[in-house]
């Protein structure tokens, strides 16, 4: 089992209840699902960018991407329907809070002039999103094999009724979120 799912069962559970005065250990909010985005723009010129960006979510999150491809064509930006433009992973179980912790205790703190993920990114349905701006911040990624900086888009949805439960949670896991 994961760190954080360990940590999950063991004592947020009990704390969230507490916290919000629940009664069912079922209605506290939850992790469900991790997805992490990669779009490549540059990938209409140049197939090996959206290769370098496949293999590089692949090492991040163990988990091989699906290669995403444009829903219309737009002549502006040189793109034709099909056309492959960026990759997109989904993380459930123990996958997911491994990839948690380290984006918590290892990459955010990695990230230049870091203050803290901004607390007001909640969708009103209580998932979470952030963006970062480079993939080498991830310890897995070897700096050498970097031709291109590419950032990543990366949503956290869990079970939560509201915004608050939902970030209650993710400062229970650890998330360093910026003083408002």
């Amino acid at each position: 089992m994961a760190r954080l799912q360990d940590y999950y069962k063991n004592t947020i559970v009990t704390e969230m209840m507490k916290q919000f005065s629940l009664t069912n250990r079922m209605a506290v909010p939850r992790l469900q699902k991790i997805c992490v985005n990669m779009g490549v723009g540059k990938a209409t010129g140049n197939r090996k960018f959206l290769d370098d960006a496949v293999k590089h979510m692949t090492q991040i999150t163990g988990q091989m991407p699906v290669v995403t491809k444009a829903r219309k064509s737009v002549s502006g930006f040189k793109l034709r329907e099909g056309m492959a433009v960026g990759c997109m992973v989904t993380l459930r179980g123990k996958r997911m809070y491994e990839f948690l912790d380290r984006l918590i205790s290892v990459a955010l703190p990695r990230i230049r002039d870091f203050r803290g993920v901004p607390p007001n990114a909640f969708d009103g349905h209580g998932n979470y999103s952030l963006g970062i701006s480079e993939q080498v911040v991830f310890p897995e990624i070897d700096l050498d094999d970097v031709e291109t900086i590419q950032g990543m888009h990366i949503t956290i949805c869990m079970s939560g009724k509201s915004d608050e439960m939902s970030h209650g949670l993710l400062k229970m896991f650890g998330m360093p979120f910026a003083e408002s």
